[in-house]
């Protein structure tokens, strides 16, 4: 298995000669959010009709389709989607996302592989999961994307520790492609240090995906890869011959304006603009308007930018992270992240408001920047459990906007324990965040 740095990218917390100093009580100033964690079970209304959607997509040979459908069991659920998904021809890839209180995983998968008679299936457990404009938070449902695509190739490799070799992993480098799907269980690896690894072994590596989840802390996750389910370790899927564009929004707006880190050590900013960092974090939030102020709450971030040589830095420059505690005797800020002097550094705060805007400003800009005569064929949405109803108050709200900017296109997902995702060229695992597969194609005249 990959071996990545063993110091993880998010540390989590201050040195420890610090350590009973930092604590986010220690200032009165909003500490972070919560990394993500699982929610409850969400109630289940049985007199309500099971939650459903379905999409589609032809362009030219190229066909996908999207099915969400509930059930009561997992064979209801699994034929339902069947049946939404029937075609007279194989498939060439089936990602799949099942909700955990189905259990069942290994026949489940088996089914779906061979009912679609599908070349290749990645996928795993959500607690709840997302189909094209909805998300099945409410009651247990699958969601399953289907592509038809000539020419394509993908390359499937499962990480299962104890089992995989380095030899194993030699498909990185041979597969021809830099774009990977990527979904791991959260309790039996470190997946922040798998992506280090695997950053580490391909450079200019693009790992789209996130943990899987389950309603149950610990137990009922699975990943899914060609007909198996793995209730340890990760999954990866190569992809090529199809455009895969990421979407990574953090959901975060900025506060005050950029600055330079003048001093750090591991996780502590010492001075930012050779100024200790709790004054520039208390005149940061004094120059806020009262609204502001009240926006910021207990959701304050800061923003690490991946190039400091931008001229300018806005929504998607910077690699958001929490704020884990302040030291009043010297001034510094504890960051689960590992800066370094020189990188610009700016002050942000999370709420569903901002949520919404950077969503929505980061699939607008995908959209755009779409080169004529490319096609969207589907998305593949990793959602942190900590959005959904809970950040929102409203039901769908992720799926749906991806249906507002981009159509009623296939889509399918989950809510997830972290979400993966590139921010300035390099790969992290992230919390609070929508990680973004948008599927493209080039449309060919006939």
């Amino acid at each position: 298995m990959p071996n990545g740095d063993p110091t993880p990218t998010t540390d989590p917390g201050a040195p420890s000669s610090r350590s009973n100093d930092l604590t986010p009580q220690d200032v009165n100033l909003p500490a972070a959010g919560e990394p993500d964690l699982e929610q409850p079970q969400p109630d289940q209304n049985e007199d309500e009709t099971p939650l459903a959607a379905s999409a589609r997509v032809t362009a030219g040979a190229a066909r996908s389709r999207s099915a969400l459908r509930g059930g009561d069991t997992w064979e209801d659920a699994v034929e339902a989607v069947l049946a939404d998904l029937r075609s007279d021809e194989p498939v060439d890839l089936a990602i799949v996302f099942a909700d955990s209180l189905f259990g069942h995983h290994r026949e489940l998968t088996k089914r779906l592989q061979e009912g679609l008679r599908a070349r290749h299936l990645i996928g795993c457990t959500g607690q709840s999961v997302i189909g094209s404009g909805v998300e099945a938070e409410d009651g247990a449902a699958l969601s399953v994307l289907t592509l038809q695509l000539p020419g394509a190739h993908f390359t499937p490799i499962p990480v299962i520790p104890g089992i995989t070799k380095e030899e194993d992993l030699a498909a990185l480098t041979q597969a021809g492609t830099g774009t990977w799907l990527i979904f791991a269980d959260p309790f039996s690896l470190n997946t922040d240090n798998l992506v280090k690894g695997l950053q580490g072994r391909l450079s200019d590596i693009v790992l789209l995906g996130g943990m899987a989840s389950s309603h149950n802390r610990g137990t009922g996750t699975a990943v899914f890869l060609d007909g198996k389910a793995y209730e340890d370790g990760a999954v990866l899927l190569g992809i090529k011959g199809l455009g895969v564009t990421p979407i990574v929004a953090q959901g975060a707006e900025p506060l005050g304006r950029p600055l330079t880190i003048t001093d750090c050590d591991k996780n502590l900013v010492k001075t930012i603009g050779s100024r200790p960092a709790l004054d520039v974090l208390k005149e940061t939030m004094v120059a806020l308007d009262e609204a502001t102020q009240e926006r910021v709450g207990h959701n304050l971030l800061v923003g690490l930018a991946m190039n400091e040589y931008q001229a300018e830095h806005g929504r998607g420059d910077f690699l958001i992270r929490n704020i884990t505690g302040v030291d009043r005797r010297t001034g510094a800020i504890a960051i689960n992240a590992v800066p370094r002097v020189g990188q610009t550094f700016q002050f942000q705060f999370r709420d569903a408001a901002a949520a919404d805007d950077d969503l929505r400003e980061h699939l607008l800009a995908a959209r755009d920047a779409l080169p004529d005569g490319e096609v969207v064929l589907g998305s593949v949405l990793c959602a942190c459990n900590s959005r959904g109803q809970g950040l929102f108050g409203a039901p769908h709200h992720d799926a749906a906007a991806v249906a507002e900017a981009l159509g009623p296109i296939p889509t399918t997902g989950l809510f997830c324990n972290g979400e993966i995702g590139p921010v300035g060229g390099s790969n992290y695992l992230h919390g609070f965040t929508a990680s973004i597969a948008l599927l493209t194609t080039t449309a060919h005249e006939d």
